[in-house]
């Protein structure tokens, strides 16, 4: 296999991963002095903050997928390519797709995260993560057919089975997906299954003492009284002992029967094979400099969820304004690099940070200021369609969230044939 070949003389930049980081990398490089490609295995950007609301029914996949060629049309220096890089081979500078070997003068390594299962024994065959659209989809298709199979029983124990839904991890995605899983039922579920009323059962399990401990004890305290009052149970200092087809196995020997796992407990990062190994941190992300160059190859740069800064404190947040701003900071600094200019320190502003928790509270922390309540909740609203791209995504996100928590209605409750729980 040979290396696919240029189509001009001049540097060229490779993209690895068209998630928040990559994705801002290749627009901040329109009219750059190079030719920049963005290599992803899909041909859309993925917002990925709201997959969770794909998975409980509120928004449609296609409201939360950007077509990135659709952003790229008038960037004459960059272009896409669907593919899925398999390795990297630092010393000869080559990318392999399997079909395709793919050269590079310099690189943004942005593939972000899988999900991290701690090595809890049925967890990564029996449980449903939410790292990409179509385990959103997934999720969904499996929440809807747990329902319409309970309905179809006789049988009560096998009802309850289905109708307990585990989540496993109390961070802001656990957080999330439990509220819109209790607003569901609470909700449009019991309208449309009222034989089942009474049965529905959600546990949140966190490992730690509090939950989303990336705010405020406070914060979480709210949170957990919030959680409470929608219905869903939540079970603290609690660890994940296994995982099979038909129960959740806790550490303290409680066993709860369940159909439904959904794991938000932790992550790492989701990288090719390296030819060449590189200095990583223990969940995987590599280590990079100030600049966000990988250490000892200076033409190499990480962004996004795949980082780990060196220096002690400098690490942001693994959060979407955190790539948006190393992309921003990568392509300025690779325009300077190629003109032979000293780099420029990556520095995060840190606006602050939102979670949604259910039945119109939210928290927040800005400025150093904690809050929690309806204000918390409608700014996360806000920010989040602020960011989405595209305007159409925008209006039709806003005028289902209005039939969502104005109405309290799901309308997108339609189950694909050939759909069962797993």
């Amino acid at each position: 296999m040979t290396a696919e070949p240029r189509e001009s003389a001049r540097d060229r930049i490779v993209i690895i991963g068209a998630g928040f980081g990559g994705f801002q990398a290749a627009q901040s490089l329109a009219g750059a002095a190079a030719d920049v490609l963005l290599i992803d295995r899909n041909n859309y950007h993925t917002f990925i903050p709201l997959l969770y609301q794909v998975a409980t029914a509120q928004l449609e996949p296609s409201l939360v997928a950007y077509p990135i060629r659709t952003k790229l049309r008038r960037m004459k220096n960059v272009r896409f390519m669907q593919a899925q890089v398999e390795r990297i081979d630092f010393v000869n500078k080559l990318i392999d797709t399997g079909s395709n070997l793919i050269s590079y003068d310099y690189l943004v390594i942005a593939t972000g995260t899988q999900s991290s299962y701690h090595q809890v024994p049925g967890a990564p065959e029996h449980s449903f993560s939410l790292k990409s659209l179509a385990d959103a989809i997934a999720l969904r298709q499996h929440l809807l057919a747990c329902f319409e199979q309970a309905a179809a029983t006789p049988d009560r124990e096998l009802q309850r089975q289905l109708l307990t839904f585990t989540i496993v991890g109390g961070g802001a995605t656990g957080v999330e997906v439990a509220g819109a899983l209790a607003e569901w039922w609470r909700g449009a579920a019991q309208r449309d299954f009222p034989e089942l009323v009474g049965l529905g059962r959600m546990v949140l399990v966190q490992s730690g003492a509090n939950l989303l401990p990336e705010f405020s004890q406070r914060l979480g305290n709210y949170t957990h009284r919030q959680l409470t009052r929608l219905g869903v149970e939540v079970r603290l200092n609690t660890k994940i002992a296994a995982v099979t087809a038909s129960q959740v196995k806790l550490s303290n020997q409680v066993a709860i029967a369940t159909a439904t796992v959904i794991w938000a407990a932790g992550t790492q990062a989701a990288l090719p094979a390296l030819a060449q190994p590189l200095e990583s941190a223990p969940q995987g992300q590599l280590m990079v400099n100030n600049t966000l160059q990988v250490f000892e190859q200076p033409n190499v740069y990480a962004i996004g969820d795949v980082v780990h800064h060196a220096a002690p404190g400098s690490a942001p947040a693994s959060v979407a304004p955190a790539a948006l701003q190393q992309g921003v900071a990568v392509a300025r600094n690779l325009r300077r690099q190629m003109r032979g200019q000293p780099l420029q320190p990556f520095r995060y502003w840190n606006k602050g940070r939102l979670a949604i928790v259910g039945g119109y509270g939210g928290v927040g922390r800005i400025a150093g200021v904690n809050f929690g309540g309806f204000l918390a909740w409608l700014m996360w609203l806000l920010v989040h369609v602020t960011y989405l791209p595209g305007y159409r995504s925008r209006l039709l996100v806003l005028l289902t969230w209005v039939q969502n928590y104005g109405l309290g209605d799901r309308a997108l409750r339609q189950l694909l044939p050939m759909t069962k729980p797993r």
